[in-house]
């Protein structure tokens, strides 16, 4: 595997959540930075060693409501 691709919702107790497709893997964080470290530390863990994606991509997903 070359890539591992994580949606990245914002949590509604405020912070991130981000789940990856294809693999079990979730993790959380409050802010931008601190969710790269966490994903790259959750994918290190979940993979063996030399087995883990190359590339990891965060695809932000946003709702947004506007009065009609």
């Amino acid at each position: 595997m070359v890539e591992i691709i994580f949606v990245v919702e914002q949590a509604p107790e405020g912070g991130f959540v981000a789940r990856a497709l294809g693999e079990s893997i979730v993790t959380q964080a409050d802010s931008v930075p601190e969710l790269h470290a966490r994903v790259r530390d959750a994918v290190h863990c979940h993979f063996d060693a030399g087995k883990a994606p190359k590339i990891i991509r965060l695809h932000f997903v946003r709702d947004e409501v506007i009065a009609a």
